[in-house]
């Protein structure tokens, strides 16, 4: 993925709700991460009953991971590769197929108990499935050989969401299964390629705007082999997770990205918002991967389910909503400073993921913990909603 993913919206025709992948996608993936956390919270409560053939948690990680997550890859996905291919946006019916692709497969899972078993599978992976066929043609036509890399990150996800639905069909616990770590797995390596691109990038845009001498470091030699080690305790963690070796891979990993994130000059950004929550949510990864190794070398210290939100809620939804906020204020034309009401959507995401880990170290708190996060993440999603939805929906002009 290139470093500069804004991108210029002709002036004339196309400039509706369908006209960049990240306009749909956007709005409707922060709308089904409050509405997913509602449902789970009733369900938990057992104030509603849905015909769902998974069992709750394994629905709550699924539709996070695999429903909300893969709405945002796509809407940014869809909104970068012209700028890594230099060919034209996929927009309009095309767009709008994807989404509907999307909206079906939340749908059939919520009323899975109606419908056939292979129906069910096929809507909800035919969306990630597409989707993957959509970026692989635009990025081989291309011949963008640098993002040859996210197209096998992306198929991992499509593989992962495949073996989930394969774990559920046996009746196994799919939530602590291979499909949920191999998805997850491959989302943190995005966050960790990704973010290592645009991260840097864009504080060195704005500390330069300051006058600010001291820039990030450039990409190279360390940046790679931080990346590798990543990927070799990731793919540990999926085969072997409570393997001491998997611990120290993992725990290596860990300490290498600290001191890549360290390198970033994240320190010097406090002043905007729209930059520190990028150094935020990579911080999580790192944070996430140490989190598990504590929990496989000294589980009396930290619970492995505690240690993966830190991936899931704070790697993954905490740099989610920094990339959404930042590009939409870019792509629609507006100014790129997170003002007070952005300021408070990243205090509430961070705040949810730990409040969340929290409660794995208070046991008799631990409900009263979960609501408040639950609570937290639903305020933050929807604030993006109401706040960034009026950008997303208008037309540019």
């Amino acid at each position: 993925m290139a470093t500069k993913i804004r991108i210029q919206e002709p002036q004339q025709g196309n400039t509706g709700f369908l006209s960049h992948g990240f306009r749909p996608f956007f709005l409707l993936s922060s709308i089904w991460a409050a509405a997913a956390m509602i449902i789970w919270v009733l369900l938990l409560m057992n104030v509603i009953a849905l015909p769902l053939t998974f069992d709750i948690v394994s629905w709550h990680a699924h539709e996070f991971l695999f429903g909300y997550l893969g709405a945002v890859i796509a809407g940014f996905m869809l909104t970068a590769v012209p700028n890594w291919t230099g060919r034209l946006p996929i927009r309009n019916r095309r767009l709008g197929m994807l989404v509907l692709l999307w909206m079906a497969g939340r749908i059939v899972i919520l009323l899975a108990a109606h419908f056939p078993a292979g129906i069910v599978v096929s809507i909800d992976l035919s969306f990630l499935i597409v989707f993957a066929l959509m970026i692989a043609r635009e990025v081989i036509a291309g011949k963008s050989k640098r993002n040859f890399i996210v197209l096998g990150l992306l198929g991992t996800v499509v593989l992962g969401n495949a073996v989930f639905h394969w774990e559920i069909l046996q009746g196994e616990y799919a939530a602590q299964g291979v499909g949920l770590r191999l998805g997850l797995a491959a989302s943190i390596m995005l966050v960790a390629l990704i973010g290592g691109r645009i991260v840097p990038s864009f504080t060195r845009n704005w500390l330069a705007k300051q006058k600010v001498t001291s820039l990030p470091a450039q990409v190279g030699k360390f940046d790679m082999a931080c990346l590798v080690m990543l990927f070799v305790a990731v793919m540990l963690w999926v085969v072997f997770p409570f393997e001491d070796f998997t611990a120290l891979a993992l725990a290596l990993a860990g300490s290498l990205h600290f001191v890549r994130l360290s390198r970033w000059q994240g320190h010097q950004t406090g002043k905007e918002p729209l930059v520190w929550i990028l150094h935020v949510g990579y911080a999580f990864v790192p944070l996430g991967a140490v989190a598990l190794a504590v929990a496989t070398l000294m589980p009396s210290l930290m619970d492995s389910a505690s240690a993966q939100h830190l991936w899931m809620g704070g790697a993954i939804g905490v740099m989610t909503i920094a990339v959404m906020t930042r590009a939409t204020l870019g792509h629609t034309g507006s100014d790129l400073v997170g003002g007070a009401g952005t300021t408070s959507l990243y205090a509430c995401i961070i705040l949810a993921t730990l409040t969340r880990v929290t409660a794995g170290f208070l046991p008799t708190f631990s409900m009263s913990l979960y609501g408040i996060s639950a609570a937290l993440w639903v305020a933050s999603f929807t604030g993006f909603a109401l706040l960034y939805g009026p950008l997303l929906l208008k037309k540019r002009t």
